[in-house]
């Protein structure tokens, strides 16, 4: 039986288990306690034993050596559900304390399976909304990676500090404005939508790519703009047509 299966008392009982059991595991340095977990074929009993360890880092610090510890082991695991957990764990604690787990994501970032790379995606968007100057710094150093896919997803993972502070992350996405690989474009350019259409943003937005020199991708960035302010309009802060007049006043400006 899946965990939204449960009843609500269910639930409640087994997320007071995992926590109980990871608390424990952490504490005697047990291994074997925290994979059952971590390899569970549910999601939601991943989400629990990932958000179990950020809470255990955070309340006690003299177990958090042990904490990582346990992780980098897990992080070597064989099965590709333990090391996404893994990175997702860390995501948690790098809410708070990057450094101690930026290897992870380092290592998970060129991890073989596809989820262990998603994770590490996840998290830089979570671990950049809640602590975003070490973790930009961070995917700065990627952003002209070899690999045209490292490239996109560092694109990719820097989005959701954009969506209520753009300003943070434009500087970094302007870098990628010349990229050669489409994919990377296009990615770059969806990116720049999501970021435009909270309270605040598009003209925050606008002033920064109507400068940029790839006039092509500014076109479509902006195309994306306005058509996003449609497929997202009860949640924009513009309408759409509001939006397409900021637009126009910022290109009619040049």
């Amino acid at each position: 039986m899946s965990f939204y299966e449960l009843g609500k008392d269910q639930r409640n009982n087994l997320v007071e288990k995992i926590n109980r059991e990871i608390g424990d595991s952490i504490r005697h340095g047990k291994l074997a306690g925290l994979i059952p977990f971590f390899a569970d074929e549910d999601t939601y009993i991943r989400k629990t034993a990932y958000l179990a360890i950020g809470r255990a880092y955070a309340a006690n610090t003299k177990l958090q050596e042990k904490t990582i510890i346990l992780l980098d082991a897990l992080l070597n695991d064989e099965e590709p559900k333990v090391r996404q957990t893994a990175v997702n764990a860390a995501g948690e604690i790098g809410k708070q304390d990057f450094p101690v787990v930026q290897t992870f994501f380092d290592r998970g970032l060129f991890d073989k399976h596809h989820s262990v790379r998603n994770a590490v995606i996840g998290s830089v968007k979570k671990m950049g909304e809640k602590n975003p100057a070490p973790v930009i710094e961070w995917a700065r150093t990627y952003l002209h990676h070899s690999d045209k896919e490292i490239r996109r997803e560092i694109c990719h993972g820097i989005e959701l500090r954009g969506r209520t502070h753009p300003e943070d992350i434009l500087p970094l996405l302007k870098e990628l404005q010349h990229d050669k690989t489409k994919r990377v474009r296009d990615t770059l350019v969806h990116v720049i939508g999501q970021i435009s259409y909270k309270k605040g943003c598009l003209e925050k937005v606008m002033a920064d790519i109507i400068t940029w020199g790839n006039k092509e991708l500014v076109a479509n960035a902006i195309e994306e703009i306005i058509d996003v302010h449609d497929r997202y309009r009860n949640f924009s802060f513009y309408t759409q047509d509001e939006a397409r007049k900021c637009v126009e006043g910022y290109v009619a400006g040049q």
